[in-house]
């Protein structure tokens, strides 16, 4: 856990970039689809790290609604009716501060499987 509290949390006109700002001065702005494929929702990440699903075809995403959650967290509301996660201030954190490797690990992921970003390509065929 951090102490860092959001001073700032902004949802881009275009939906899909999230801003968060701390009070220590740190900020990231958090594409909708990054959100989106790293939801903490059990949906997303399973009841372990065995159970995670590899969400795809997501890159026009937006995000419709963010809901404040008590003083800790907002839930995100996708336009692909994913609403499940609760992002803490802790998770928005982890997700600034570790996103270049969570990115490149998700597209890695992706191409394992044979898999795009895009909703018409979510599941390639041969």
């Amino acid at each position: 856990m951090t102490d860092a509290w959001p001073t700032e949390i902004r949802l881009h006109k275009d939906r899909r970039t999230l801003s968060v700002a701390f009070d220590d001065g740190r900020a990231y702005d958090l594409p909708a689809e990054y959100l989106r494929v790293e939801s903490p929702s059990a949906e997303v990440q399973g009841h372990s790290p065995a159970d995670r699903q590899l969400v795809a075809g997501k890159r026009e995403v937006r995000i419709q609604e963010v809901i404040p959650v008590g003083h800790y967290a907002v839930r995100l509301i996708f336009d692909d009716t994913h609403s499940t996660g609760i992002f803490t201030w802790d998770t928005f954190r982890t997700l600034g501060e570790e996103q270049a490797e969570r990115w490149k690990r998700y597209l890695q992921e992706l191409a394992a499987k044979n898999l795009s970003r895009d909703a018409a390509g979510a599941a390639r065929h041969h």
